[in-house]
């Protein structure tokens, strides 16, 4: 493995362990996102140090803590709809059901599985360009450790409402974000089979890994 794909492993797995809401720091609100970011990365680098389980490569224990917190943080829908592109729209409420439920399962085992990489990191959160009333940002950082800086960039939208506040739609490791990535893939796959032949590749890809890690740990 090259070390260029290995940080991108590790600061993927950053990322999306950084939508984690840890209890001893609950999400507020009115928090700003870049202070959200930070917080976070701070509350799960420490806790991946700390976690003998997760050091040693236990995928499904990840996947575990993974599904019962991401959700209130990640916007799922838009960003499994924006890789799935103008497909999207045409897939029934099933469909895209099923669209949403094995895209979250192939990025949360994806991601679970280079969380055990993260070890002497930090993340440093570069200033926030936002102006009042923003409710799409960018919100640019680093993971610095051995080697070179790694680029790690997240988009987050503004939610009303009661369980509202700032969720990641789309993430950018270094120079690369991952929705775009996902539709060309998905592109290829809609066009040949269909929206069924994206799910039924989807499903054998997550059955696939699932066995290579030992069981299945539901994601639905």
């Amino acid at each position: 493995m090259t070390n260029r794909r290995k940080l991108m492993q590790t600061a993927s797995a950053l990322a999306l362990a950084t939508c984690l809401p840890w209890p001893q720091a609950a999400l507020a609100a009115d928090e700003a996102p870049d202070a959200l970011i930070k917080r976070l990365s701070s509350d799960v680098l420490e806790t991946v140090r700390n976690d003998k389980s997760i050091k040693a490569g236990d995928v499904n224990k990840i996947m575990v803590l993974v599904n019962k917190t991401i959700m209130p943080h990640v916007n799922f829908r838009r960003m499994t709809a924006a890789a799935v592109g103008p497909g999207w729209r045409s897939a029934t409420p099933e469909q895209q059901k099923s669209l949403q439920d094995e895209f979250k399962q192939l990025l949360v085992r994806t991601y679970s599985g280079a969380l055990s990489q993260v070890s002497d990191q930090t993340i440093v959160v570069k200033p926030l360009r936002m102006d009042a009333g923003d409710t799409d940002v960018l919100v640019r950082t680093e993971i610095r450790g051995r080697g070179d800086p790694v680029q790690l960039d997240y988009r987050l939208e503004k939610t009303p409402g009661e369980g509202g506040g700032w969720k990641i739609y789309n993430l950018n490791v270094l120079g690369v974000w991952l929705v775009e990535t996902y539709r060309n893939q998905f592109a290829q796959e809609i066009n040949t089979k269909g929206i069924d032949g994206l799910i039924a590749a989807l499903s054998a890809r997550n059955k696939a890994n699932a066995d290579a890690n030992g069981g299945v740990v539901g994601t639905k």
